[in-house]
């Protein structure tokens, strides 16, 4: 890239950040400093502002920059995570949204914790949740990594470390300082900026093919080198039976992992109601749907207009098709429209990667302080304060996500989702489901659920070609790879689903009356509610 892009993107990228730098200390400055405060933004976002947050924690690098890539690549394939992505939200809408919001507090081991032992159940949903989070950072970081070479050339390694430490130091800032009110706000900002960039690319795509859609899809098709089999199943997962397996795998993973993400169950708790909850996430549900049928355009826009060896030249994983797709529509390298309209996507894609990393830090050091912390501390002690506890484990899980990242900066953002979700489905979406709606469920199958979905998708991830034995792994040199799909979900969330099953029928604690009607009073009326 010329000297001008990078100045303009890089002035683009100063403006948020100043701008979000200086949203956070405004609410710094008028904090009440209650957990309350910190963790659920004083439960004062109406339904339209926390939809718009949900949509912002939803819509990640992994879906401006991967999604996009794998349908400029891929074609139909690619588009299958958008259909995963979308069709997911139906379980949080119908399943989810209202009993979280009236079970719990602030994370998810609260709703699991109200009819069980408290320790045990809170210690492995905390550990769940943590995990989850941090898989789901590592991805938002090599999106990171992504843009900033594309933005130097793709020569300066260096400067694509720097900017991945430099992103976790600004998620840990916006947490410490501002807690979810900052978050919220941030992602409200970001959201229109998103909306706003895809909506003018989307635009100018389809004049570029004056509004056709069959010549967008003919040509993307013809540019790809596989002619009609671009636009139809299997150029990704229909190569032999492994590669299908794991189509099933994903999708699994894709539309059961959205409801167990830590950072967006969290979002159920800034709102005052159950009911401000479900319109909450009808809201995000209409942002999130309008945004992934641009994202849509935009991937074949990108096989149409660059072709995929254009892509994978930049970025093999295709990280980087929606920025080279708006330099070429704004006129190409070197024109002024080109170099504009480049760096304003690429000032939004980073928006988006600060946004989202800041609401996934918040809810994980939320589960540290108010799971973790608060089990494992010892009685007699000076305890700290929560808030000042999760602080603390913002930085820790900031240092975690940076590490990794670093590691992991040659995989595809969305791939990398895929594997949160996977995660989360495995061992959060069973003990929730199980707590909500198994009257006999006990603290046994509590735990047994998380750790029997947590500890095989994670073992299996890592026995997968993810890590070692195939040309794209983190470990290329090596092969300790002994589990054949990449993606872990088909396996380890049935077990996830078995272990509590078996956790509970083989326990001979007697479930407490008096605290499943309680809890299920609550879940359905919202009576005793916080």
């Amino acid at each position: 890239m010329t000297g001008e892009h990078q100045t303009l993107a890089l002035l683009l990228f100063s403006v948020f950040v100043a701008v979000t730098l200086g949203i956070t200390t405004w609410v710094s400055r008028n904090r009440r400093g209650s957990a309350e405060e910190f963790y659920a933004g004083g439960r004062l976002f109406s339904p339209m502002e926390n939809g718009f947050a949900i949509a912002g924690d939803y819509m990640s690098a992994a879906s401006f920059l991967g999604v996009a890539g794998l349908i400029a690549l891929f074609g139909y394939d690619g588009l299958l995570y958008v259909v995963g992505f979308l069709v997911a939200w139906l379980v949080v809408l119908f399943l989810v949204a209202e009993l979280v919001r009236n079970c719990g507090r602030f994370t998810l081991a609260d709703v699991v914790a109200a009819r069980m032992r408290e320790r045990p159940v809170r210690i492995a949903a905390g550990t769940s949740s943590v995990t989850v989070s941090v898989l789901y950072l590592v991805a938002q970081m090599v999106g990171a990594g992504s843009l900033v070479a594309l933005l130097l050339g793709g020569t300066s390694e260096a400067a694509r470390s720097w900017t991945v430490v430099g992103v976790g130091v600004l998620m840990v800032i916006y947490v410490s300082l501002g807690g979810m009110r900052a978050t919220t706000w941030i992602q409200i900002v970001k959201t229109v900026l998103l909306l706003g960039g895809s909506a003018a690319l989307t635009v100018l795509v389809l004049l570029r093919f004056h509004g056709d859609l069959d010549r967008l899809l003919l040509t993307a098709a013809e540019r790809s080198g596989h002619g009609l089999a671009f636009l139809a199943p299997g150029l990704k997962y229909g190569g032999d039976w492994t590669a299908r397996f794991d189509f099933i795998s994903l999708g699994l993973a894709l539309v059961l992992g959205t409801a167990g993400l830590p950072h967006i169950l969290s979002r159920f708790y800034t709102v005052p109601t159950a009911r401000a909850a479900r319109r909450s996430v009808v809201w995000a549900i209409g942002l999130i749907g309008g945004f992934y049928l641009m994202t849509i355009v935009l991937g074949f826009g990108a096989a149409a207009v660059l072709g995929p060896d254009a892509v994978r030249g930049s970025s093999a994983s295709g990280n980087t098709a929606v920025p080279l797709l708006a330099l070429d529509l704004g006129g190409g390298a070197g024109s002024t429209g080109g170099t504009v309209l480049f760096a304003i996507v690429a000032a939004v894609a980073f928006a988006t990667i600060l946004a989202v990393v800041a609401g996934i830090t918040l809810a994980s050091s939320a589960s540290v302080a108010h799971d973790l912390y608060a089990s494992l501390r010892r009685e007699g002690g000076k305890p700290r304060s929560e808030v000042a506890v999760a602080r603390i484990a913002a930085v820790g899980v900031g240092a975690v996500a940076i590490a990794l990242g670093l590691l992991a900066r040659d995989l595809n953002v969305a791939f990398l989702v895929g594997l949160a979700f996977a995660v989360a489905a495995s061992a959060n979406l069973p003990v929730l489901l199980y707590s909500l709606f198994w009257r006999g469920f006990t603290t046994r199958g509590a735990v047994w659920a998380v750790y029997g979905g947590l500890i095989p998708a994670v073992v299996l991830v890592m026995l997968s070609p993810v890590v070692s034995g195939s040309p794209d792994a983190l470990f290329p040199d090596a092969d300790f790879q002994f589990f054949p799909l990449q993606n872990p979900g088909l396996v380890s969330i049935p077990l996830g689903f078995l272990a509590g099953w078996l956790g509970t029928v083989t326990s001979a604690e007697v479930p407490d009356e008096a605290k499943q009607a309680e809890t299920e009073v609550r879940a359905l009326t919202g009576a005793g509610a916080a």
